[in-house]
């Protein structure tokens, strides 16, 4: 075997093993705070030495980091996948796909919303991050096409938004079926699509059901 054939295989144990230890974090933390955690309950959790997280992680923010990441894929395929369908459907879909995400990983989507430990400016952007891919997967199953004039992305931020809330305030009391909620956010939404109409003829809203 070459040394380049070696270089790789070891490249892919590499990456193979961030992600078993991404795969072990998301689990830690689904439903347990940052601070809950110490590095060395990590380690004995993961069943690895601590420094072998901070080898590939360089500290416990960017082991959290990179789980938070991980996550948000996680979180935007779910509410993306929604094929071939009509947009009603699409959308519904997509919503479904992002509450059954927060009510199953409540810890990671309570830090995606709300910005993670204190003030995290990296956190907040892959919120953003999310936001955006959201608001331009809403507009693809409606209009079907991702961009957007400035008003119509400003309201489909106010509704997701006002989604965000709606769905920490489930998570966090569980008194209500997922299908209630969802049905809730889609018809908020057709309403807002539907002012969106008001203001951009050229962007009309889908007919009512």
């Amino acid at each position: 075997m070459n040394e380049s054939h070696q270089r790789a295989r070891g490249t892919d144990r590499s990456a193979t093993r961030r992600a078993e230890l991404i795969a072990i974090g998301r689990k830690l933390f689904a439903d347990t705070s940052y601070d809950a955690l110490s590095m060395d309950e990590i380690a004995q959790h993961a069943g690895v030495a601590k420094g072998l997280i901070y080898y590939y992680f360089t500290s416990k923010r960017g082991y959290y980091l990179a789980i938070i990441e991980d996550s948000v894929g996680d979180l935007v395929d779910r509410a993306a996948t929604a094929g071939d369908l009509a947009p009603v459907d699409r959308v519904h879909r997509t919503i479904d796909g992002y509450l059954r995400y927060a009510e199953h990983h409540q810890a990671a989507y309570r830090t995606i919303v709300t910005g993670g430990v204190g003030f995290d400016t990296q956190v907040q952007a892959v919120r953003d991050g999310v936001r955006a891919v959201m608001i331009e997967t809403i507009a693809q199953g409606v209009y079907g096409r991702p961009e957007l004039p400035q008003l119509a992305r400003m309201a489909l931020l106010g509704w997701l938004c006002s989604v965000e809330g709606i769905t920490l305030d489930w998570i966090g009391h569980q008194e209500v079926e997922r299908s209630t909620v969802r049905a809730l956010l889609v018809r908020t939404l057709g309403e807002t699509l539907r002012v969106i109409e008001e203001f951009e003829p050229s962007y009309p809203a889908p007919p009512r059901p």
